[in-house]
């Protein structure tokens, strides 16, 4: 019974966050973390009696632990040869159980140590999901490139491969920048032609506009909302007038809203100097909302 009422005013407790003295606990291999009996004890409510803990600083040790033992999961994908290719479970800290532990820990009288637990994070796309998301074309669109051109073509392929095997559940958004990230060398994009203000000028990432114009003519389905795009300042030669969509870091995104019942599973390829998109979903899906 007492230490029922010990646990009562424990969480009740409110306080200012207050940050570890120490850092006493190790990342070993396979994620492995061990909490020593000195480390426990670090977390004892000052000017208190030792049976009450700072839960504001347990809580900061919970958020440091995630982030040291955080692995995000991988979903499945299809492969360069359409093979499927399994998703990878992801880690992180069980919170309900290290809490168990701590607190048992805390108010015995042993000096072990004891293991941080882990969780497994799934991947929100399975094998499984992925075939039946695969299962009918909703629609497709390809636009041409001139090859000859290494460092357009070179940024075409990079920005490509970024979106392809994407999938967008129902009622997600997609935002092409959120997905493509920032167009830097470090990233391997290069120099190659865009259109500032109207103007024909150079810059990192030029070609990835041809990328969100040809999934933005994919998309262009009934199921799909069209949440943000901007026409260029100037005609694009790779699509007909009005059908383009600009794409850039600082500026302008391509951002759209899936309306199907069901997930929709984004295909992209380049090369050969053509780019295809082609959009998935199963063979039960249909715009939900009846527009």
């Amino acid at each position: 019974m007492k230490k029922v009422l010990f646990l009562a005013f424990i969480f009740a407790l409110v306080g200012h966050p207050v940050a570890s003295d120490s850092e006493d606990f190790e990342l070993k291999k396979n994620n492995e973390i061990w909490l020593e009996k000195a480390e426990i004890h670090q977390y004892e409510l000052t000017n208190f009696d030792s049976i009450f803990l700072d839960m504001n600083k347990l809580e900061l040790l919970m958020e440091n632990l995630e982030s040291k033992v955080y692995k995000e999961p991988t979903n499945a994908k299809f492969g360069k040869s359409n093979e499927i290719i399994e998703g990878k479970y992801g880690l992180t800290l069980d919170r309900n159980k290290f809490l168990e532990n701590f607190l048992t820990h805390y108010y015995s009288s042993t000096d072990k140590k004891f293991k941080v637990p882990l969780r497994e994070i799934y991947p929100k796309v399975d094998s499984g999901l992925l075939k039946e998301i695969s299962a009918k074309k909703l629609g497709s669109y390809v636009t041409s490139f001139s090859s000859s051109n290494k460092e357009r073509s070179h940024n075409i392929s990079l920005a490509t491969e970024a979106i392809d095997n994407i999938v967008v559940f129902s009622g997600e958004t997609f935002s092409f920048n959120d997905i493509v990230g920032e167009r830097t060398k470090e990233k391997g994009y290069k120099r190659a032609p865009v259109i500032v203000r109207g103007e024909l000028s150079e810059d990192i990432g030029g070609g990835i506009c041809q990328v969100s114009s040809t999934l933005f003519n994919a998309v262009d389905l009934k199921g799909i909302q069209i949440v943000e795009r901007y026409a260029h300042s100037k005609r694009v030669p790779y699509v007909p007038p009005g059908r383009d969509a600009t794409v850039s870091w600082w500026g302008p995104d391509f951002v759209f809203k899936n309306l199907y019942n069901d997930p929709i599973l984004i295909r992209a390829k380049a090369s050969n100097g053509q780019m295809i998109v082609t959009i998935y979903s199963t063979e039960s899906a249909e715009n939900f909302t009846g527009n």
